[in-house]
């Protein structure tokens, strides 16, 4: 991550852009003129679907919740999302959509995870899941087509998840050969895969070539008009126990045939493609899903806690996990927005980084979400319009973490790096820290072009990373603030302690790809690999806080660094003291100004409905 990307123009600060018929993507539900950049549409959004706890609110939490009792997506807030034109919002701008960066995406996405997850997914952040593939490695004409698709209101979806073995694309349950006349016959069937019995394109992983090698899948773009009706049979809704209301269902393909055009890329691509884009997918996950719905859960313990017999007492031990899981979840948002960002501005270097995101912040939020059920004790198990959204968090959240792959797949892409940093400690090796920009939420951004994205880790040789550099820098330069106060003299003892960690963790490393047994390696590794994945999330809190003096007080303070790191030190065995009285306290009332001031409680604080 030694090049340092430049921020960019937003090509949307000019306005909606022409599509490629020369008509327009859908204008505001109101008929008026849709904001041109992504954080302004986020708040629109926010706006178009209300207070959540209105009871005349036809897209709040009482239709949604009913929706999900009658295991239905809620039809007139789909309605509505179409008329916004959420489907834009995953076409790239040059070709007639919105999207320019995925950071401003995840904005755009967040008011609608915080009101229902599986809305999310089955109405929006499923198609970029597919049509990423097609960005990433289709030809003019099969870019334009799914972009006229998206706009026109269309559904496009992917096959590749398979709950009944981990989400193995290559188990894949289609196979494809050569037709005699030319392009193949495609036959096999998948049983769980989101909108199959809704969708009008599919971007589908089908296997080629015998065995497991890299070269064993190709990706193809299927559009059900162009396919034989006898050759294709959508299989029934499967119930789920998360996401109730998004439309899991199945999709069989008997001797279809299937055009030589219908190729996404060249064959034998698939593997490389799913790890190119699962990028994307991860960011987007731990971005948008699981930060969007961490922060409704966590709004319904603050609420549980203030509706209490003694009220919100931020002295207690209430206030205490709530100041724990915000400061949390402002590091969990440091370390997703800092993905996002690079792959927006250097999406060559985002392998690494984005299966760190995924894994770590989906291992955090699953244990606050613990804590916060402990906080609203019998109202966590209430299911009607007031915390019922909880609950259904409860089952939504792990489903969105699983997401694409689970924490195996993360694993895959994780735990090669760690001889990277092997390689670090045996050589000496040091890597520039990664810029800055990273870690400016909502600041100049670039459009990611997803052409840029690399199945494969960029510099191997670098050493210790960028990120973690970032650590080790900001660990140095907080030593130079102990003059502020307390707190910072207390954070300055924790970066340095978890400076010691990746300098622990480097040599830990050597000793272990020393080993002459390495089939050995997997369970020693999978342990690095999780310490390797809080470092990054201690750093990149590190970093969020250094960029934000002089524009956020509470990001620029001390106190939510110091509470979040003391629970990662306690996550990694680190013998640290307690945060200086007071701390948590100071935490908890700026969670509570949040609150009352209807704000969001990532690092964005959003304005709210």
């Amino acid at each position: 991550m030694n090049n340092s990307p430049t921020a960019g123009t937003d090509p949307a600060a000019a306005g909606p852009p022409a599509a490629p018929d020369g008509g327009r993507p859908p204008a505001a539900p109101d008929g008026g003129r849709l904001p041109g950049d992504a954080p302004a549409r986020a708040r629109y959004v926010e706006d178009l679907l209300g207070d959540p706890f209105a009871a005349d609110n036809p897209h709040g939490h009482r239709r949604l919740l009913a929706a999900d009792e009658r295991r239905q997506a809620p039809a007139a807030t789909e309605e509505l999302l179409a008329r916004f034109g959420l489907a834009a919002e995953f076409v790239p701008h040059d070709l007639g959509g919105r999207l320019t960066g995925v950071e401003g995406l995840a904005q755009v996405l967040r008011p609608v995870f915080r009101r229902d997850v599986a809305l999310g997914f089955g109405a929006g952040m499923t198609a970029l899941f597919a049509a990423s593939v097609v960005w990433t490695a289709g030809d003019g004409r099969q870019r334009r087509d799914t972009a006229r698709l998206l706009l026109d209101g269309g559904r496009i979806t992917i096959l590749h998840r398979e709950f009944a073995h981990a989400n193995a694309i290559l188990r894949g349950e289609y196979t494809a050969r050569p037709a005699p006349g030319g392009g193949y016959v495609v036959d096999g069937r998948k049983d769980v895969v989101i909108n199959a019995d809704r969708a009008d394109a599919f971007v589908a992983y089908v296997r080629t070539a015998p065995g497991d090698g890299p070269d064993s899948h190709s990706v193809f773009l299927l559009r059900t008009d162009r396919l034989p009706g006898h050759a294709v049979q959508r299989l029934p809704r499967a119930r789920t126990h998360g996401m109730r209301g998004a439309h899991y269902a199945g999709l069989a393909l008997t001797a279809c045939p299937v055009g030589a055009d219908a190729l996404l890329g060249q064959p034998g691509q698939g593997v490389s493609l799913s790890l190119r884009t699962f990028q994307v997918s991860r960011a987007l996950v731990s971005g948008g899903a699981l930060v969007g719905g961490m922060d409704s859960a966590l709004r319904y313990a603050v609420r549980a806690a203030g509706e209490s017999r003694r009220g919100l007492v931020l002295r207690g031990r209430r206030g205490r996990v709530l100041a724990g899981v915000f400061a949390d979840l402002l590091a969990c948002d440091s370390l997703a927005v800092a993905g996002l960002r690079l792959l927006d501005l250097a999406p060559q270097h985002a392998l690494i980084p984005s299966a760190a995101v995924k894994y770590a912040v989906s291992a955090l939020l699953n244990e606050d979400l613990d804590e916060l059920a402990a906080v609203l004790g019998a109202h966590g198990y209430d299911r009607g319009p007031a915390y019922g959204g909880f609950q259904k968090l409860v089952r939504d959240l792990p489903v969105a973490g699983l997401g694409h792959a689970g924490t195996a797949d993360t694993q895959a892409v994780l735990v090669p790096h760690l001889r990277t940093l092997a390689h670090a400690a045996w050589h000496g090796d040091a890597a520039r820290e990664a810029p800055a920009a990273l870690f400016t939420p909502a600041e100049g951004h670039a459009a990611l072009d997803f052409r840029r994205l690399d199945a494969e880790p960029r510099d191997p040789r670098e050493g210790c990373d960028g990120l973690l550099a970032v650590l080790l820098g900001a660990a140095a330069r907080l030593d130079g603030e102990r003059a502020r106060g307390p707190r910072f003299a207390a954070l300055a003892d924790l970066a340095g302690a978890f400076a010691a960690e990746v300098h622990h963790l480097t040599r830990r490393c050597a000793r272990l790809f020393a080993r002459p047994d390495t089939h050995a390696l997997a369970p020693a590794a999978y342990v690095l690999a999780d310490r390797y994945c809080l470092l990054l999330a201690a750093a990149a809190c590190l970093a969020v806080r250094e960029n934000a003096a002089g524009r956020d007080g509470l990001l620029a303070g001390a106190d939510w660094a110091l509470l979040a790191l003391t629970r990662f030190a306690r996550r990694l065995g680190l013998q640290v003291p307690d945060p200086p009285d007071g701390t948590a306290q100071d935490v908890a009332g700026h969670l509570l100004d949040r609150y009352r001031g209807g704000r969001s409680f990532d690092l964005y604080g959003m304005p709210l409905a």
